[in-house]
């Protein structure tokens, strides 16, 4: 039985993607992404980010390189990839990072917010704009009224 390997986060950028063309003529894009949770105990709000790395392939990278900037709230899905190299010490490294396959641009970035899906292999040219309006406001203390 294989396992379920699916990733799937919604976040602010921390930084413009980093975009580079690698020497097979394919683009890839490194994005940085915070995620936060909130809770209020003892009476005192609390907070956590989670940072995470992304990596985009292809024309989805390319679009993501031109249509994002750090503050820009997307959802991602994609894959959890670990990947293994040496250091100049000769020490082992180890690097976990989502590899997407769905980026999805929210909220509104000056006069144009957008989306688009793609798998790796860079497939598919359609490209919708949406506005998905400004990130809902949730209050855990509020009553559900259901």
């Amino acid at each position: 039985m294989s396992g379920v390997n699916k990733v799937i986060i919604v976040g602010r950028l921390g930084a413009d993607p980093e975009v580079k063309a690698i020497g097979s003529g394919s683009t890839v894009a490194r994005l940085n992404i915070a995620t936060s949770e909130s809770w209020v105990k003892d009476g005192q709000r609390q907070e956590k980010t989670e940072w995470h790395r992304v990596t985009v392939w292809g024309k989805l990278a390319e679009i993501c390189g031109k249509h994002l900037a750090k503050g820009r709230q997307v959802y991602v899905e994609g894959k959890l990839q670990t990947r293994s190299w040496e250091d100049q010490q000769g020490q082992k490294r180890y690097a976990t990072e989502i590899v997407a396959n769905t980026v999805q641009f929210l909220g509104a970035a000056g006069a144009e917010a957008g989306s688009r899906s793609s798998n790796n292999s860079g497939g598919g040219d359609d490209f919708n704009f949406n506005d998905f309006g400004p990130e809902p406001s949730f209050n855990s203390n509020d009553e559900i009224p259901f």
